[in-house]
């Protein structure tokens, strides 16, 4: 027995003379369901390009290096027109297929776009030009991107701890399925109309989240606010109605973004209704599982706490219960480095004693006048958001807000009953939006399966295949 024969068993024999690598995790191979007629070793279609720049008739400014991303991704690098390069630089023709040595295990390669002229790489990229006569390019780089190929790689790095990656004479020795360029199109082709139709998907869910301010502003009586105001070139402003010397206060100011300001309910700062504001706590996280977490950022989502997105710590119980969480604390960011995080806010719907927020965030408790479901919604709004970012405050690339800011904060105050009402159109909104997110997530999970098949050979490539028969099955 070989491993060529057994997908994964949890005990097996292997001859010395049938081992390529002493490794345990080189043992899984990839089966194949194709005749042994058509796999051939990938490097068999492929012809290592190796065009170097001549330094004396091109300028650094004359060329375009690119970036190879885990995804298969290719996207320029901004270079500064001015600057020169000491290394040696390899030219990537349209179509050929570039491999980033070092992040190989992770499925660094992508293909160059035919419109990018004079693009250029280090010598840690491998350029590659394939041999169309057998290989179409996408069809091998969908091959590449399948998460059990992406596994394979991984497996096969080798190096020095914190340096190992897969070689590239591993990587052109590795056997694939070659069809008929036919059946190579249809692949690409069925991988194409999925992608039409998962972006459909996410477009969906964009749409429907884009609306969510619209049920508050009509709720509310607000004016949509204009998001595309050009910034005026000159401002004219008295002394006494400065209250901020800010440009970025005063430009926006200008174009009515400094929160709401026109509602049929009366408008009052958010400080009326608060009954305390404070900062999260300021401790590194330990890499060890403990009985404490921490909120990252990202733990800040539209539709509440994502309590996984957390850290371990190791703090006293007197601290840990000062900084929990509690239902109804409404935490908003106050320190971050992009602009267009500034005040992202989220709530928290349970108790979580062992968890606490970080000193990136501000916890906000509320009086019973105000629903602290409501302020989320309000806040999250762009012309809720808009109020923080105009009062927003940077150094060292840091954007902040204070207490005081939100204190400060302008938010139409209904009564409860009619912002009862408005979380309830809320909900429901929030309700179609999460079923359209799973959704998306399952036909993406439908289609990257249908893909594999394809490509293993567990399905058949001769027929049509239309995501009307994915979603039958």
């Amino acid at each position: 027995m070989t491993p060529d024969t057994i997908e994964c068993p949890k005990a097996f024999a292997v001859r010395f003379k049938e081992l390529d690598r002493w490794d345990v995790t080189s043992f899984h191979r990839i089966k194949w369901h194709w005749p042994e007629r058509a796999m051939v070793p990938i490097g068999s279609c492929l012809r290592l390009r190796k065009e170097r720049v001549d330094k004396a008739a091109l300028k650094f400014s004359d060329l375009q290096p690119i970036t190879i991303h885990f995804d298969g991704s290719v996207d320029k690098r901004v270079v500064h027109g001015r600057r020169e390069y000491s290394m040696d630089l390899w030219f990537a023709r349209p179509g050929d297929i570039v491999v980033a040595k070092i992040d190989l295990k992770n499925g660094a390669v992508g293909i160059v776009p035919w419109d990018w002229n004079n693009v250029v790489v280090t010598g840690h990229f491998a350029v590659y030009e394939p041999d169309r006569s057998k290989l179409i390019p996408e069809y091998l780089h969908r091959i590449i991107q399948t998460k059990f190929f992406k596994a394979h790689l991984w497996r096969n790095k080798v190096g020095a701890e914190g340096r190992k990656e897969v070689k590239l004479d591993f990587f052109e020795e590795q056997r694939i399925p070659l069809p008929s360029l036919a059946e190579q199109n249809r692949i690409v082709a069925c991988w194409r109309q999925a992608q039409n139709e998962i972006a459909a998907g996410r477009q969906r869910t964009k749409t429907l989240q884009e609306k969510l301010p619209d049920i508050v502003y009509s709720q509310l009586g607000t004016p949509h606010p204009i998001a595309d105001k050009p910034t005026e070139k000159y401002l004219v402003v008295s002394w006494k109605d400065l209250n901020r010397w800010s440009f970025n206060y005063l430009s926006r100011t200008a174009q009515g973004l400094l929160g709401f300001t026109q509602s049929k309910f009366p408008i009052e700062p958010l400080g009326n209704h608060l009954l305390e504001t404070m900062n999260g706590y300021c401790i590194k996280p330990v890499p060890e599982r403990t009985q404490q977490r921490m909120l990252k950022l990202n733990a800040l989502q539209p539709d509440g706490l994502d309590l996984a997105a957390s850290k371990f710590i190791k703090i006293s119980d007197k601290i840990a219960q000062r900084f929990s969480i509690h239902k109804g604390d409404l935490f908003i960011c106050r320190s971050v480095g992009s602009y267009e995080l500034v005040a992202k806010c989220s709530l928290a719907k349970g108790d979580v004693p062992n968890v606490v927020s970080p000193d990136t965030m501000i916890r906000a408790c509320f009086q019973e006048t105000l629903l602290p479901e409501y302020v989320a919604e309000v806040i999250q709004t762009p012309l809720g958001r808009s109020f923080f970012q105009s009062n927003a405050r940077t150094a060292v690339g840091m954007w902040k807000i204070g207490a005081e800011d939100i204190w400060g904060f302008p938010i139409p105050v209904p009564p409860l009953v009619a912002q009862q009402q408005i979380m309830r159109r809320m909900a429901a909104a929030h309700a179609q939006i999460a079923h359209e997110r799973e959704a998306a997530k399952k036909l993406e999970k439908d289609i990257s399966a249908e893909i594999e098949a394809l490509i293993l050979g567990t399905k058949a490539t001769e027929r049509e295949v239309t995501l009307h028969e994915i979603h039958a099955t």
